[in-house]
């Protein structure tokens, strides 16, 4: 029976996984990103990391038959290039990544944004599994989505589908000004929707940046308990509390315009923020059932249900189509 590899190509670190035509995992590695040493270092150290999960799965008696990659990035699934990427990838742009890895490795290749893939992963066993279109937002280190219809991703023509993070937010300004957005415009979504957002809206809160050093350090203050902490204590856990919600309102709103929007069968909820308890979790929701139009008033808004699995079963799934 023949396998496929999927692999996650992130800004810090590339997993890649044995995959069965029904879908399991069954071998994993992974490795650090190359991501200051250009795109060729990039693809070299990304496919002996195949070649060596292909050569495991040759010994377990599994023929590997091809390789999917959700890469980060803009990627041009039709060629293969990377089209764009952010600095987390020096030199990624431009990069052949598809024509680069199957001419060191002798496979047929296919490749989506890591996003995209992650959506398909649940759209195909995760918790959309079984819905004939499904929305699928990310909440983490920046904000993500993709549209999953009818067993694919909706990539767009330019293939920049997926950009759900950057468009205008109401709560992405601070005394009447725009907050900068990491994409060289302001005022939008991942501005205050994202973890790193919600730490920055912490400290011009008037949190202190010695009680909390991150986003999963305001997360941790605000769920604290105030054992006479003094005046400095209760204020940035104060100040903790009102970046989360507002982080969180402003997530659940941008969400249910979207699902105005699309009017998707399922709506998934995914990254670090979404699994990081009912103080993020419960406001996104009200606002986004606040957002809905009186007809999607019941749409399934679910946690996602892969982990990090998700990119590399999505990924497989696009040469197993």
């Amino acid at each position: 029976m023949t396998h496929v590899i999927g692999v996650d190509l992130g800004g810090t670190k590339t997993a890649a996984g044995v995959v069965s035509p029904s879908g399991e995992v069954l071998m994993t590695e992974t490795i650090p990103t190359l991501n200051r040493d250009g795109g060729e270092a990039i693809l070299d150290a990304t496919a002996a990391l195949i070649a060596g999960l292909a050569e495991r799965a040759a010994d377990a008696g599994h023929q590997v038959s091809g390789v999917g990659v959700g890469s980060a990035g803009v990627i041009d699934a039709t060629s293969g290039m990377v089209v764009s990427a952010t600095d987390a990838i020096s030199g990624w742009a431009g990069t052949a990544l598809v024509s680069g890895l199957s001419s060191r490795l002798g496979l047929a290749v296919r490749a989506v944004n890591d996003v995209h893939a992650h959506a398909l992963g649940e759209a195909w066993l995760g918790a959309s599994a079984g819905s004939a279109s499904s929305l699928m937002v990310a909440f983490g280190t920046g904000v993500g989505g993709s549209f999953v219809l009818g067993g694919s991703p909706v990539l767009g023509h330019r293939f920049v589908g997926g950009h759900v993070g950057h468009f205008a937010s109401p709560f992405a300004v601070s005394d009447g000004v725009p907050l900068p957005c990491v994409c060289g415009s302001a005022g939008h979504v991942e501005a205050i929707a994202s973890g790193p957002a919600i730490h920055e809206a912490y400290l011009r809160g008037g949190g202190s940046a010695v009680s909390a050093t991150d986003t999963r350090g305001v997360f941790a203050l605000a769920a604290a308990e105030d054992h006479d902490g003094g005046a400095s204590f209760g204020a940035s856990r104060a100040a903790a509390v009102r970046a989360i919600h507002v982080g969180a309102r402003a997530a659940g709103q941008a969400v249910g315009g979207l699902i105005n929007i699309l009017d998707p069968e399922t709506v998934v909820i995914s990254g670090g923020l979404a699994d990081a308890g009912e103080l993020w979790w419960k406001p996104m929701e009200a606002a986004l059932r606040q957002e809905l139009l009186a007809p999607l008033a019941a749409v399934p808004v679910l946690r996602a249900s892969l982990g990090n699995s998700a990119a590399i079963i999505g990924a497989a799934k696009l040469v197993l189509l």
